[in-house]
Formats: structure tokens, sequence, C-alpha cells
């Protein structure tokens, strides 16, 4: 009997195959395919608020995020730095290094999705998620990636920073290999044409 049943749930499982989440080597492919993207976002916060804007992308290791009103901050990843600049305060903005946030990650000359890179990977037909961490400084936090497959594209992030206090940014529909000025991501520029010192 016990048998018969084994037969019928193995004959279940061929009539009715299990979805494959995107393979990671899919996910490596993907994120090296471009080397700038543009794309709208809406980013909600740990405490629920919402914010809008725009964010351009340019590898390795720049990144802008314009925010749009009433909230109007930017934030720029450049130089090996990231500034948050405070559409309010007539002060510099505050700095810390890119390689101390989960962003540096996925922002690499080359993202390699080695398996200690790799904390968790799953999903289904209709998505997949991969987390990932510096295996050499977990205490910086993570970045968890939720990509639709067919074909494979980015749809949200979010990251855990060393606080554990979480970040999702949800994206629109991305523009790959968009024609980005390299003074978008440029720290010391943006603060001159502020009128900011150091």
């Amino acid at each position: 009997m016990r048998i018969l049943a084994s037969l019928f749930l193995a004959l279940a499982t061929l009539a009715s195959p299990v979805q494959a989440e995107i393979p990671i080597s899919e996910i490596a492919r993907y994120l090296n395919s471009f080397r700038t993207a543009q794309a709208a976002f809406t980013q909600v916060n740990s405490d629920g608020t919402i914010s809008t804007g725009d964010l351009s992308l340019r590898r390795p290791g720049r990144a802008r995020f314009d925010y749009d009103a009433p909230n109007k901050s930017l934030v720029i990843a450049g130089g090996g730095q990231v500034a948050v600049f405070d559409p309010v305060s007539n002060t510099p903005p505050e700095q810390y290094p890119l390689s101390q946030t989960p962003l540096s990650l996925i922002l690499a000359e080359q993202v390699d999705l080695n398996s200690d890179m790799v904390v968790r990977h799953g999903g289904d037909a209709t998505q997949t998620a991969i987390t990932l961490q510096d295996p050499e400084n977990p205490q910086y936090g993570n970045i968890q990636l939720i990509f639709t497959p067919s074909p494979t594209t980015l749809r949200q992030w979010v990251i855990t920073d060393d606080t554990g206090t979480q970040t999702t940014v949800i994206l629109g529909d991305m523009e790959a290999d968009a024609s980005l000025a390299s003074g978008l991501f440029n720290i010391p520029l943006e603060m001159q044409r502020r009128g900011l010192s150091e």
C-alpha cells in the first residue's frame, strides 16, 4: 500500500512540475549586462513614510537619488563616498564610505555573486529574491534584490543597515544603458553648485 501511495505521489509531482527561481548565474548575467540605468522609484522607510524620486546608476560605484517635493533631498554615491544633501540646511552633506553600505555590492565593477556573498536565494515562477552581504563585513548589513523573470528584471530592493533598519526601494520601468553625465555623481561639484564647503 505504501509503495502504491509513493507511486501516486511521484506521478503527481511529474504532472505538476515545480517552477524554479531565477538561477544565481542568470541574476549575475543580468546585473552585469548594463553599466548605467535610470528609473523612477518609490521608497518605503522603516517608519512607514513614503518618498518618490528618480534614480540614476553608473557602475562602478556611482548612484544618484533625486527625491521629489516635498522631500527634495539628494543622495549621491561617487568617489567611494555616499553624500546626503539636506535641501533645508546650508551645511555640507553628511558623508560616509560607500564600502560600508550594502548598495556597494551591486555597484561593483563586476558583480560577482559568489556563494560567500549570497545569504539567501529562492522564489517561484513569479519572482525571485536574493539576499547579499559582504562576507568580510556582515556588520554593514545586507541587501535583498527582487527580480521578475522572462526577461529577468530588477523590481525592488530592501536594504537592512548596520542598525537593522530596513529601507525598501521599488523601481519603475528601468532604462538600461542610459546616457548619464559623470558630473551627476560628483559630490564636490554638487557642493560647489550649492555654495557649500567642506
